[in-house]
């Protein structure tokens, strides 16, 4: 593999090139944004500061969040943004907040292998609660668009003959099975953007989300392709533990961060979109990509039986959104694993 010459910056400049009218339609929006200390809410923020100082914009941004002064200890940067503050609070509680706000992006959730194994109903009250919370609460301000970080997760198991889903196959989730807790509570997380924006009239409009892959991304959770790069990268044989067969696709958090900005600025009401790539790949292909990618090309299949939720495909169609938003997918596999290894520490 030749050696990659890569920072940060250089993917905020493809940002900021591939939402430059979404920036410039959202100059003077105040944007509350819950889950902006996670994965995601973090490039949302690098990419608007960086928006606001190229293009001289005053996009204002306030950030839900339990704990500020923790986050700021351990993400130091992000003391230095002026366009963005923060109110501590929770997600199932937004009675006390004040401000005039002309967006929202409800990014919060509790996600996690743990809880979903451990305490599947606080998982499940958080999501639906804290939708609930923030959907009241684009009410009550007025908020003119509300974006909704939903999840691929809510169609549940795709059919191996389905090589891509799309926004109209209605899913097959068992809702008698705690395993299904989170796609459940996100499935009806978007049924609460459905009533409050038929019955309330609010501008709203869902992302559901598949497998991401870039800096930020913890590396020791429970997704695959994280647990290979953080292997390779600290010279640790990369395992897969089932069989290999289940399929996946990986959107470079970059790219995902250009399609929600658009979506954000751009959407109309009501309207769904899958966010993810559309390229197919089976976990014991990953592993063999990621170690010859990173490492030496070694890899070891355990082929114990699946136990994750989903052991059969989870690839989106990104055909509706990339022809109606004009977006599309600019990172390849390889690039997105060389830059998620290189912001851990990884020296190509």
């Amino acid at each position: 593999m030749k050696s990659v010459d890569w920072n940060i910056n250089q993917d905020l400049e493809e940002i900021l090139n591939g939402a430059r009218k979404a920036f410039k339609s959202l100059d003077g929006a105040n944007i509350f944004l819950t889950g902006g200390t996670g994965f995601i809410g973090k490039w949302l923020l690098d990419s608007v500061f960086y928006a606001n100082n190229k293009l001289n914009l005053n996009i204002t941004v306030t950030v839900l969040t339990r704990n500020s002064k923790a986050f700021l200890s351990n993400f130091p940067h992000f003391k230095s943004y002026p366009s963005v503050s923060y109110i501590t609070g929770d997600i199932r509680d937004l009675k006390d907040v004040d401000g005039e706000y002309t967006h929202l992006v409800h990014a919060a959730t509790d996600a996690s292998a743990y809880l979903n194994e451990n305490d599947p109903k606080k998982m499940f009250d958080t999501i639906i609660q804290g939708t609930q919370c923030a959907l009241d609460f684009a009410k009550e301000k007025s908020i003119k668009h509300t974006l909704f970080l939903s999840s691929g997760a809510i169609y549940g198991q795709q059919p191996w003959e389905m090589e891509r889903v799309n926004e109209d196959w209605f899913g097959s989730l068992d809702c008698l099975n705690p395993k299904n807790t989170y796609s459940e509570a996100k499935r009806a997380a978007e049924m609460l953007c459905s009533i409050y924006g038929k019955q309330f009239g609010l501008n709203i409009s869902v992302a559901r989300i598949f497998s991401l892959l870039g800096p930020y991304l913890p590396l020791d959770s429970h997704f695959a392709a994280g647990n290979f790069i953080n292997n390779a990268i600290n010279s640790k044989p990369i395992v897969v533990n089932g069989n290999g067969l289940p399929c996946r696709s990986y959107l470079y958090v970059a790219d995902l961060t250009v399609w929600l900005w658009n979506m954000l600025a751009f959407a109309k009401s009501g309207k769904v979109y899958n966010v993810g790539s559309d390229e197919s790949i089976s976990i014991s292909e990953l592993a063999e990509r990621v170690s010859n990618v990173l490492g030496d090309g070694d890899y070891q299949i355990l082929s114990r039986e699946e136990k994750g939720w989903n052991p059969g495909r989870y690839v989106p169609d990104t055909t509706l959104i990339t022809s109606e938003l004009g977006v599309k997918r600019m990172v390849s596999l390889d690039e997105a694993i060389i830059k998620t290894a290189i912001w851990n520490g990884w020296k190509n």
